[in-house]
C-alpha cells in the first residue's frame, strides 16, 4: 500500500465515521426530540420547522459526504483530473450552499419564535452563525478547487 492509497483510505474511514454519526443523529436524537417536546409543551408546534431544517441539513451533508467519498475513490484510481471529479465538486458546492440556506431559514425561524415567546435566541443563533462560517469556508475551498480543475481540464489536449 503506497502513501497516497493509505491517505485516501484513512480519509474514507473518517468520512464513513462522520456519516455514521449523522445517521445516528437522524435516526435516534432528532426523532426522540420530536417525541419528547410535544409531551412537555403541548400545543407548541414551533419545533417542527426547526426539525425540518435539521433534517434538510443532515440530508445535504450526507450527500456531500458521499460525493467526497466518490472523489477520494477517483483519486485512488488516478482519475483525479476528470469530469467525474469536477461533477463531484459541483455537487459538494451545491450541498454547501443548500446547507447554508437551511441554517439561515433556521435563524429566521428562531428569531420569529423568540419574538413571540420573548426568549433570548442569542446562543442558538451564534452557533448557527459559526456553522454558516464553517460551511462557507469549505464551500469557498471547493469552489476554488472546482475552478482550478475546470481550468486544467479546459487546457488539457483532447488526445490524452
Amino acid at each position: 500500500m503506497n502513501i497516497k492509497q493509505g491517505s485516501t483510505t484513512f480519509l474514507k474511514v473518517v468520512i464513513f465515521l462522520i456519516g455514521i454519526a449523522v445517521l445516528a443523529l437522524c435516526i435516534f436524537w432528532l426523532p426522540g426530540l420530536a417525541i419528547r417536546e410535544p409531551k412537555t409543551h403541548p400545543g407548541d408546534y414551533s419545533l417542527y420547522p426547526l426539525l425540518g431544517y435539521a433534517y434538510g441539513c443532515c440530508i445535504t451533508f450526507s450527500v456531500a459526504l458521499y460525493q467526497a467519498f466518490k472523489l477520494l475513490t477517483y483519486i485512488e484510481m488516478n482519475n483525479a483530473f476528470s469530469e467525474l471529479s469536477l461533477k463531484s465538486l459541483k455537487v459538494i458546492k451545491k450541498c454547501g450552499l443548500t446547507t447554508i440556506f437551511f441554517i439561515v431559514l433556521g435563524i429566521v425561524t428562531l428569531k420569529v419564535i423568540a419574538k413571540v415567546t420573548g426568549d433570548d435566541p442569542a446562543g442558538p443563533i451564534s452557533l448557527s452563525l459559526m456553522g454558516i462560517l464553517a460551511t462557507s469556508i469549505i464551500t469557498a475551498i471547493v469552489d476554488v478547487l472546482q475552478k482550478l480543475l475546470k481550468n486544467i481540464l479546459d487546457t488539457k489536449p483532447e488526445n490524452d
